[in-house]
């Protein structure tokens, strides 16, 4: 049969092996290969008969097999066939179905009973053991009811909403009853609490009840009832008002100034029962001197401690941390606020004798360990300690809030104001002459050649300052760093204080804001020099954060910006006095040169009251400048207001005229007093003598107008051409329009004007 499974390859029936597989084959080589595979063919049909005969017995197995597996096939097609008729006759899947269902419905019912069933035995069961607590509690079985409240709130506990939304209501129900026992139970052992421990602040006794009470039929005694609340996980609640009282009747008046004596007595019945103990405090005779002994304050607290502990917590340490979570933080707050903080020293040089408070407290917290009323491993605990081994720190701060105090009051005392023989002289230069009385309030500036008036706060201030950063350089790392923040902000409070208070006076022309502005050029200067003066004898911590230059630009710059409020307000003043002149209109009518003479003399009075208040005040070179700059202004508006009439009268001209020299020569004295700064600043430094004008142009400019308003036109013209006009401070135009509103229009103005225009100027 391996015939059968190969394949037959046409070049072995052809004569040709060779040939080309892509080209046709020839007719002969076709009939050729017919011929061929029809011998092949009847060789293969051969082959296949042999084969058969030779396994007829084992094919006649297979086809016997086969003709068996038909006929049961015919056999179950016809069971199927019954089948599905019977059913069809008779509809048996449904009778099914509806047992089937009924059978799943008793199933779930009988499910659903036993379900209620069990909840109804819980409930009862519940039921009968809250019934039981109120029956022992009424019967003085504390620790029967304690311990079924514990349990029942295992059984009952406290689900989210959606649980309780699901459970039976009666369940909610069972809780309520059940929160309803607990306030019976707790409001039992508190009233027994209460009962055995008793407090009468008059006398300063604390009395507890050692014999038992009887609640119902049973007795019950202090140690029952506190382990009744830890059963039922109150015992913080239950400790809370004893602990509270026993603070407030026993610790803190150990710890004032009474400063009591602890003593504790045991009283017995005539068995010798020990029937009840008490906690009295002893008034000390001498309460003064031992309430700021730390042995004593330590030692009746500590007596306090161990009655709390034999008595109250029968030594249980549970029962003491308990007790120590509930006080330790107002008793430790209470020696800090009313003993250490009292005992920390004002003088850096007793800093070594707060050593012996140091051990006290650290073994006073020694002893509160080994009682268990504090932890021994937790330092948070160690409060009094930390606050003591600090006490440089605290010792620190006391004193900067010392330093900030005064500096703070210093500047809330002072008026700011001079009296008045301190405004007739003002300050000259550090080797020149003063008034003694003016010389209490000058200061030497460090970067100025010249003096200045300052107020007492700021040099009081500067001297605060000066002796904190002593301090600083006497001082240990901890206490040098207070030091100079207190320095620091010393300084920074008058920054904060002086603007709000002086508000008012900053906002006009007055004395006090000149003051402040020499107050903060002073400080400024005073800050400069801090650094050099001190930095090398601070300690090495302190010279690496210690900055003070920071602050001088600050200062400096308030100074200037209050300076220049002042020059502001009083141009405004002077805006306000030569708009009263109306542009210099008309000044040849009466009226108007009476209105235009008086606006002058408003102006005139204004310089002189600034002159009153800035000469004496400001620094002769700050003065000579800031009064250069309002001159400046008034002479600037009246030339501009005068370039500005557009047609003059020849009267108006000579009014004019006459009321620009009557300005002038108002402001004699004060030309004055610039000169003679100007001249004694030259002298110092080796230079000649200058003229008023140059140190105000627009004088120059005015006086030349003067002279320009009675000038002939070739005069005025020549003076332009010559450049004199020009080196005044005139412009083409300004001469122009001049010659236009004096004179009237004709050739000779035309040929001046023409020649004006012409000029390379």
């Amino acid at each position: 049969m391996d015939v059968l499974f190969g394949s037959i390859d046409v070049r072995e029936l052809l004569s040709v092996q060779e040939f080309d597989e892509s080209s046709p084959l020839s007719a002969p080589d076709l009939r050729l290969l017919i011929d061929r595979l029809q011998v092949r063919s009847l060789q293969i049909k051969e082959k296949v008969r042999d084969y058969i005969i030779s396994h007829h017995k084992d094919l006649s197995v297979i086809f016997t097999s086969c003709s068996e597996a038909v006929a049961r096939t015919g056999d179950i097609s016809e069971d199927v066939s019954n089948v599905i008729r019977l059913i069809s006759d008779h509809p048996i899947d449904m009778e099914i179905r509806d047992i089937v269902d009924e059978i799943n419905s008793k199933r779930k019912e009988l499910k659903e009973k036993k379900e209620f069933l069990a909840i109804i035995q819980t409930v009862v069961n519940l039921v009968r053991r809250l019934t039981s607590v109120r029956e022992d509690l009424k019967d003085g079985r504390l620790m029967d009811a304690a311990g079924a409240v514990r349990d029942l709130k295992k059984a009952l506990p406290i689900h989210d909403e959606v649980v309780e939304k699901r459970e039976p209501v009666v369940f909610g129900l069972l809780r309520k009853e059940w929160m309803d026992c607990f306030d019976e139970v707790r409001e039992v052992l508190l009233g027994l609490l209460e009962d055995i421990i008793s407090f009468e602040p008059e006398s300063g006794i604390v009395r507890v009840k050692l014999q038992l009470t009887t609640v119902g039929t049973n007795a019950v005694d202090l140690r029952t009832v506190l382990t009744s609340m830890d059963v039922v996980d109150m015992l913080d609640y239950g400790f809370a008002r004893v602990a509270d009282l026993m603070v407030k009747y026993t610790i803190a008046p150990i710890v004032s100034n009474g400063c009591p004596a602890v003593s504790v007595e045991e009283s017995d019945q005539d068995s010798g029962q020990m029937t009840e103990a008490i906690l009295k405090l002893v008034p000390s005779s001498n309460s003064r001197v031992e309430c700021m002994d730390g042995a004593a304050i330590y030692s009746e607290i500590l007596q306090v401690i161990k009655f709390i502990s034999k008595f109250i917590c029968f030594e249980n340490g549970q029962w003491m941390r308990c007790f120590g979570r509930l006080t330790w933080t107002r008793i430790s707050e209470l020696v800090i606020s009313r003993f250490l903080s009292k005992a920390v020293p004002n003088d850096a040089s007793k800093l070594a004798e707060f050593q012996r408070i140091i051990k006290l407290t650290s073994d006073f917290e020694t002893g509160l360990k080994e009682m268990l009323f504090i932890s021994a491993s937790d330092s948070k605990d160690e409060k009094l300690s930390n606050f003591a081994q600090n006490v440089e720190v605290h010792f620190a701060n006391r004193k900067k809030t010392e330093i900030l105090a005064k500096a703070r009051n210093l500047l809330l005392q002072c008026d700011f104001i001079l009296a008045p023989e301190y405004t007739r002289k003002g300050p000259t230069l550090k080797d020149g002459g003063m008034d003694g009385n003016v010389a209490q309030h000058a200061v030497d500036l460090l970067f100025y050649p010249e003096s200045c008036v300052v107020s007492k706060a700021a040099s009081q201030l500067m001297e605060l300052v000066h002796q904190t950063l002593k301090d600083v350089c006497l001082s240990s790392k901890r206490v040098a760093m207070e030091f100079y923040h207190a320095a620091r902000d010393a300084l920074l409070l008058y920054q904060a204080v002086i603007p709000v208070k002086l508000e008012k006076h900053l906002d006009s022309i007055n004395q006090v804001a000149i003051l402040v502005h020499n107050d903060c050029l002073y400080l400024s200067n005073e800050i400069l020099g801090l650094a050099f003066e001190y930095r090398s004898d601070f300690p090495s911590s302190v010279k690496e954060h210690a900055v003070f230059v920071d602050m001088a630009p600050s200062f400096h710059q308030m100074a200037e910006d209050i300076l220049q409020k002042q020059i502001q307000l009083v141009n405004s003043n002077l805006t306000q006095a030569i708009d009263g002149a109306d542009g210099f209109q008309n000044t040849h009518q009466m009226q108007q040169y009476e209105s235009a003479k008086f606006s002058i003399d408003q102006v005139v009075f204004i310089l002189e009251k600034v002159h009153i208040i800035w000469e004496p005040l400001l620094l002769p070179s700050t003065y000579k400048k800031s009064m250069c700059i309002v001159l400046e202004y008034v002479f600037s508006r009246m030339i501009k207001d005068v370039l500005l009439l557009d047609d003059m009268a020849a009267e108006e001209t000579l009014e004019l005229q006459r009321l620009i020299h009557l300005t002038v020569e108002s402001l004699s004295s004060l030309f004055e007093s610039l000169i003679a700064i100007n001249e004694k600043k030259k002298s110092q430094e080796g230079f000649t003598s200058v003229q008023l004008e140059e140190l105000l142009p627009s004088l120059r400019k005015l006086r030349k107008l003067a002279d320009l308003l009675d000038m002939p036109l070739k005069s005025i013209t020549t003076a332009w051409e010559s450049g004199e006009l020009v080196s005044c401070g005139f412009t083409s135009a300004e001469v122009q329009n001049f010659i236009k509103a004096i004179f009237t229009d004709s050739p000779l103005r035309k040929e001046c004007l023409f020649r004006i225009e012409c000029s390379k100027f």
